[in-house]
């Protein structure tokens, strides 16, 4: 089997969202109560979660936006930005460990402590723009994860992969100036589904113009249309050949889920991710970081990321 990483912490149990909010606490319970059913748990390298240092957030976000929302939570604000990203005590304190956890996955991938890993985090990050909380998002993970990648351990080439249900709008934004960065994302047809962006026509911005590639699917679609997308997706790997891999590991275009209308299975979810994992093989060293943004069925999410894990621990 090959060492896969696990990064949890129980401080992302303390961003309280509400009795009726989709984006829960027992999200993560739901995925380390099907680690355990699939006796995956105890074969992961356990990685604990811990504050990243502002410097690093900045490397993606406005200072006065980090400002603004330490100070929100501080004086107890109801929200943050929009009704869908509400504040509770521990929000900003969770967001930091979010991003911090993340980051120490990277360097453990990094060091070869481990092979891979997946980031059982939360709050979500990838509808987070530089200025702007969105979609229960504050901090983009995955965008400081790549820019920490660069700045941090020198690498040149970093392929982002986006297959959450929902646009990563916030990465998208973040990222679309920069050729050394490929994102994609694969998600339901914008003119359907929140936040109603990512057409085929958004492909990047100024030198990062042709490095970004949004795959839109129609409502109902299922793993023949997510499958044709990866094909895309790997010729452009081919090209790029990037040093290293992340994926911003939605489960919500699960059947099941309540928030969309994509028509994926755990089995489908297995296949993506033994697609995506060949590309780091082939191009990174096998170097690749996952981390969750959406899923809200539990059961459907606790057994997406048993199975995504069971891959990425194949040997």
């Amino acid at each position: 089997m090959a060492v896969t990483g696990l990064v949890y912490g129980e401080v992302y149990l303390k961003h309280y969202t509400g009795v009726k909010h989709p984006e829960q606490p027992q999200r993560l319970l739901a995925i380390l109560e099907s680690l355990e059913s699939a006796k995956l748990l105890d074969k992961l390298f356990r990685i604990e979660s811990a504050p990243v240092e502002r410097s690093i957030l900045e490397l993606c976000h406005d200072p006065g936006y980090i400002d603004e929302f330490k100070l929100a939570a501080e004086n107890a604000r109801p929200f943050f930005h929009t009704y869908d990203c509400p504040l509770s005590p521990r929000t900003f304190e969770a967001a930091l460990c979010a991003v911090g956890g993340v980051l120490k996955g990277v360097d453990k991938v990094m060091e070869g402590k481990v092979e891979n890993c997946f980031c059982a985090v939360r709050p979500p990050g990838h509808h987070a723009g530089r200025s702007f909380a969105m979609g229960f998002c504050y901090f983009n993970h995955v965008a400081i994860a790549a820019k920490y990648l660069q700045v941090h351990h020198s690498l040149e080439r970093i392929a982002v992969i986006d297959w959450d249900v929902h646009h990563g709008n916030g990465t998208q934004e973040i990222l679309e100036e920069d050729h050394a960065v490929y994102y994609a994302s694969l998600h339901q047809d914008p003119s359907t589904c929140y936040p109603f962006t990512g057409g085929a026509s958004e492909t990047g911005k100024g030198k990062g113009e042709g490095y970004t590639q949004n795959f839109p699917v129609p409502p109902g679609a299922g793993i023949e249309e997510y499958l044709k997308a990866m094909e895309s997706f790997e010729q452009a790997m081919e090209k790029f050949r990037p040093n290293f891999v992340l994926i911003s590991a939605g489960f919500d275009a699960h059947i099941s889920d309540p928030l969309a209308h994509v028509n994926l299975t755990r089995e489908g979810y297995e296949e993506l991710t033994r697609r995506v994992k060949t590309i780091a093989e082939v191009h990174a060293d096998g170097r690749l970081v996952s981390v969750l943004e959406g899923g809200y069925e539990l059961k459907a999410l606790g057994e997406s990321v048993a199975a995504h894990i069971q891959v990425l621990s194949e040997g």
